[in-house]
């Protein structure tokens, strides 16, 4: 789904992406391109390592999920001008459901280690 979602946000509306990456205002496809392959890189190492169920990848997961909840305030702060707004209120908004899908899975995972330790069923 993060592959999926960042490459509609790379069709929709690509100079979020630039701002996010800071890229200069020349051509910025090979950048984008470059940030594609290693993002696909690293999401293909991550479904290696849960299929094979790497134990440590299952506490970087784990941490990295649990860690999603902190994008609903830091995109309420976004909202309201506590934080700058960098992007779009769309963007913010969807930061925010990404954060708390994230958070739901690493309480899904936390359930499932409790019953059945890691990669355990819950």
């Amino acid at each position: 789904m993060a592959w999926l979602i960042l490459v509609g946000i790379l069709i929709a509306a690509p100079e979020i992406v630039d701002s996010m990456l800071k890229l200069p205002a020349r051509d910025r496809r090979p950048a984008e391109l470059a940030f594609m392959v290693a993002l696909s890189a690293f999401l293909a190492l991550l479904g290696v390592g849960v299929v094979r169920r790497w134990r440590w990848m299952f506490w970087l997961v784990l941490v990295a999920f649990l860690a999603g909840l902190l994008r609903v305030p830091a995109s309420a702060f976004q909202l309201t001008g506590i934080l700058p707004l960098e992007a779009p209120a769309w963007y913010a908004l969807l930061q925010a459901a990404i954060g708390l899908v994230q958070f739901a899975i690493g309480l899904a995972m936390l359930s499932g280690l409790r019953k059945a330790g890691t990669w355990g069923a819950f």
